[in-house]
């Protein structure tokens, strides 16, 4: 209901008289359980246009509308809305994500330029380095890699899973106690551990609908499992096979004629996924440079949308804003369940993550599944891995 009245006055064209979002720097912040804040940095440039800041990213968005007292601010990318009612210069109100029925408070303090404020920064313990992590969801256990630089009491970094990272995090060492969050418009994060020199014991945050324990030791030397040996093809199958309408109807298979003697690529992705638009962004720049020598990337979406006609909208608002020129099909909507994809995909032992990846020669042999997706929130090891994929793209185009 909340996020139909907001729907119906995003959509109201008079606004004249209405009061605006002032120009200038606000400090946002959700709320998390245990009325924790996932708090942000956003600056207003116009009316119309502000930029969301974490650590090195800057999200732009250039949806926003207002009526008499509130302020409708869609997020880019992601089928995300803040809908507020202002409060001088400040707004209190909610971040609503229909598809999935969640609704979090949040407020935006104008002429606030601190992340955290009044932190302690003397005897600073300092965080910089690679942490071994293990995160403990309700009994469900996962490795994770941390990765931060520090300067002064300033953190910035990411944790990386098995699965893709966990954005750009920045944050603060307030004496012992490490703070770290993010909001990119699909999630709003917060990371709050007591550390010492060696080890973190802490709580991870997400939204107000999740909260993990992790703990963590320095270990400089520390790996993921590779993420290349993750997902693979079941005994008796020597080929991936995909039939599924595109988002104007028309059924594709991989035994079209456009994919023989073809290096393709599949991409298992959603719209709402943050790890899956990275990857969509390099890959839309990496198609346009290399489709006339034989490569054919095609996705496959697995989508939260309630309904088809949602899903075709998210995924054409995805592809407008990315860029992204090659086919998007619609695998499955109403849930991004990997046990119902894999049901899918037979072929494939289980479906770990949104995003995964199918490398496929010209002979339409299955040369290596990536599970995940490290983004440029990961610094080197995204680096080197668009220098593997650009290398093992180049061979197999070669053969």
């Amino acid at each position: 209901m909340v996020f139909l009245l907001a729907v119906l006055l995003f959509s109201c064209v008079e606004n004249n008289g209405v009061k605006k979002l002032e120009i200038g720097t606000y400090r946002g912040y959700l709320v998390a359980q245990d009325h924790q804040e996932m708090p942000f940095i956003f600056e207003v440039i116009s009316e119309h246009k502000l930029n969301i800041y974490n650590a090195e990213e800057v999200i732009e968005v250039d949806e926003i509308e207002y009526v008499n007292d509130s302020v409708y601010i869609k997020l880019p990318y992601f089928e995300t809305l803040i809908a507020a009612k202002f409060e001088g210069n400040n707004f209190k109100g909610q971040w609503i994500e229909e598809d999935r029925d969640r609704s979090v408070a949040i407020v935006a303090e104008y002429n606030k330029t601190q992340r955290f404020a009044e932190t302690k920064t003397e005897n600073a313990i300092d965080v910089s380095g690679v942490w071994e992590v293990a995160f403990n969801d309700y009994g469900r256990r996962y490795p994770s890699k941390g990765v931060f630089e520090q300067e002064g009491n300033i953190v910035t970094g990411t944790f990386r899973t098995p699965s893709g990272d966990y954005r750009f995090l920045e944050g603060v060492v307030d004496a012992d106690t490490l703070k770290i969050s993010t909001f990119d418009g699909a999630h709003a994060f917060l990371f709050k551990a007591h550390v010492s020199d060696s080890t973190m014991l802490g709580d991870f945050y997400s939204g107000n609908h999740s909260k993990e324990t992790f703990v963590a030791k320095r270990n400089a030397n520390f790996e993921l499992p590779d993420a290349n040996t993750l997902t693979f093809i079941n005994e008796g199958y020597d080929t991936f096979n995909f039939s599924f309408p595109d988002i104007e109807g028309n059924m594709v298979s991989f035994t079209d004629q456009r994919f023989k003697n073809k290096v393709v690529l599949v991409q298992l992705m959603g719209s709402y996924c943050p790890n899956c638009l990275d990857e969509s962004k390099f890959y839309s720049k990496f198609y346009e440079a290399n489709k006339d020598k034989g490569l054919e990337i095609i996705a496959l979406a697995f989508e939260n949308a309630k309904t088809k006609a949602k899903a075709i909208k998210g995924i054409k608002r995805m592809k407008a804003r990315v860029g992204m020129n090659y086919p998007i099909l619609l695998a499955q909507i109403g849930t991004n369940d990997k046990g119902k994809a894999q049901e899918k995909m037979p072929m494939l032992n289980k479906v770990l993550s949104y995003p995964t990846t199918i490398f496929i020669d010209k002979k339409g042999l299955v040369r290596k599944i990536h599970t995940g997706f490290n983004g440029p929130a990961t610094g080197e090891k995204y680096i080197s891995f668009k220098k593997e994929f650009t290398e093992f793209i180049d061979t197999l185009l070669a053969e």
